[in-house]
């Protein structure tokens, strides 16, 4: 799938995927000076990108790992959605939930971006629904496993 990309500064860095098989690209904070992330603090990380995306999809914005489990540095929002109708700069909401400032550096890998296909959904209102072997169970309803 081909995106046009925009950059909106010039010492923006295009997401790339860093391995062969990965699923998702890095993005890079684009910055002109370190950001320091008190403990419990959120931040609007600039990217320096606008994207055109295709319609039929959107783009997620998804935590690092290694970033979240060392550093306690992840989303705000969880997992964020660019829908493909927003053309303006791409920045990436976290929160530093450590007990220790962090400091994003410029060009620093912030999150990964993943591109994926929707379906628009039409609900169909009715008075029953099927019948599962699950039925109404729900969270801790399948056990521990051990």
């Amino acid at each position: 799938m081909e995106i046009k990309i925009k950059k909106l500064k010039q010492n923006a860095i295009l997401p790339a995927y860093q391995t062969t098989h990965a699923a998702a690209m890095d993005v890079h904070a684009c910055l002109n000076k370190s950001l320091v992330v008190e403990p419990f603090e959120r931040c609007m990380v600039p990217t320096g990108l606008a994207f055109d995306l295709p319609e039929g999809t959107e783009m997620q914005v998804r935590a690092r790992s290694g970033m979240s489990i060392k550093h306690g540095m992840t989303l705000v929002n969880g997992i964020g959605t660019i829908d493909a109708d927003y053309r303006g700069e791409l920045n990436i909401l976290m929160i530093n939930l450590s007990k220790e400032a962090f400091v994003i550096e410029p060009g620093m890998r912030v999150a990964q971006l993943l591109v994926a296909r929707y379906e628009n959904v039409l609900w169909n209102e009715v008075d029953e629904i099927s019948i599962s072997e699950r039925g109404v169970g729900g969270f801790g309803s399948t056990g521990i496993d051990k």
